[in-house]
């Protein structure tokens, strides 16, 4: 029999490329292999469940037996694979199976960043970043008031913004003298400040915790200026590092990610990776966008037809109604300079560009009602690789 193609993960980055495979080739073996569940959900709904009233078994769209028919594929659910044995073309799981393959496919994800905290509490700082943290960090919930959210990036901002669903007034706490820092000039960042603010969030910025100690039922943070915080719960939203250690203990190259080429094929021709573990051609992009262009390039590579990945420019969106924000940042490296296009401090919204010396764009941030203007700028922005 050949040899089927297996895909480690379950998550979008799995999931998508296993649908666009299967929209090329309905007759080689499929297996995916998954250390949860294995149900089908949309892990960016994770940051906006509370507003959209949605609890963590609610937001399982498809169970793994659903989607194993769907896909005509081999769902492994609750299995942890501890070895690629790249020579031989097989997958060793715990307990010592293993699964053979003709083509393997790296999509396990990210893992969060933990800070160095001190403090006798430290291990009791949660992070979301699947649907079992979710469901953990929603029970930690009930009764609570007061959230610290370590981090105002992108995820930090969107759980800041849902938790006025639940009632609760967040603190966002972070180094950045503004939220969204490596995402927005300051004069946006500021204004996005304001429009949270005034929701019910608070911000304290321009500093980091140290620690967090149990305190009066709750926690109390330590702050790198010597003021302190108490809290009910402790979410750290600082950043995710990509899962790379079982392609490194293969043998595979990695840098952030798993290194790959365009083709989204890693050291060894007949191992492949994509989503947020995939650093490819020298970018990792952990959005939605480029996990949907990474399958549809690979599902047609596995399928017979080599096919190099491009990205047209890709803003996000950032998931914030208190600010509505839509982001494309310029590439790393670029040479420009922001400006404030549109300012409407009356707040209908700010829209900035950044531009090269000939006034070339080379990304934008639209806020408030700018965002409207998406689909115009996103027509004139570079590609984020062509």
């Amino acid at each position: 029999m050949t040899p089927p193609i297996v895909i480690i993960g379950s998550g979008l980055a799995g999931y998508t490329l296993a649908r666009e495979l299967r929209k090329l080739d309905r007759d080689t073996p499929l297996v995916i292999l998954s250390r949860d569940a294995a149900g089908f959900y949309s892990k960016p709904m994770l940051s906006n469940a509370f507003s959209a009233h949605r609890s963590a078994a609610s937001l399982v769209m498809k169970p793994a037996e659903k989607m194993a028919a769907e896909l005509a594929a081999t769902i492994r659910p609750h299995v942890e694979v501890v070895a690629i044995h790249a020579k031989r073309r097989v997958v060793e799981l715990a307990g010592g199976e293993e699964i053979p393959y003709r083509d393997l496919v790296l999509a396990p994800g990210a893992d969060p960043i933990r800070l160095p905290l001190g403090g006798d509490a430290a291990d009791d700082v949660l992070s979301v970043n699947d649907l079992d943290d979710f469901a953990r960090f929603a029970a930690r919930l009930d009764g609570a008031k007061r959230v610290a959210v370590l981090g105002g990036g992108l995820i930090g901002c969107e759980f800041a913004n849902d938790l006025l669903a639940r009632d609760i007034r967040p603190t966002v706490i972070d180094i950045a003298r503004w939220p969204l820092g490596r995402l927005l000039p300051e004069d946006a960042g500021q204004w996005f400040r304001q429009r949270l603010e005034a929701a019910g969030v608070s911000f304290r910025l321009g500093v980091s915790a140290a620690s967090v100690s149990h305190h009066a039922g709750g926690y109390r943070l330590a702050l790198s200026d010597g003021t302190t915080l108490d809290a009910d719960v402790v979410l750290s939203a600082v950043g995710l590092r990509p899962r790379t250690a079982l392609a490194a203990a293969a043998g595979l190259a990695v840098n952030r990610g798993v290194l790959t080429n365009r083709r989204l094929a890693s050291s060894d021709p007949h191992i492949h990776a994509l989503g947020d573990c995939a650093e490819v051609d020298g970018l990792t992009l952990p959005y939605v966008m480029p996990i949907m262009h990474q399958a549809r390039a690979l599902a047609a590579t596995l399928a017979g037809t080599p096919t190099a990945v491009s990205y047209p420019a890709m803003p996000v969106v950032v998931k914030t109604p208190a600010c509505p924000a839509v982001v494309c940042p310029p590439a790393i490296g670029a040479q420009g300079s922001w400006q404030i296009v549109v300012s409407d401090e009356a707040g209908g919204g700010i829209e900035a560009q950044c531009l090269d010396a000939n006034e070339k764009l080379l990304g934008f941030v639209l806020l408030g009602g700018a965002t409207a203007r998406k689909q115009a700028l996103a027509s004139r922005a570079p590609a984020t690789l062509g």
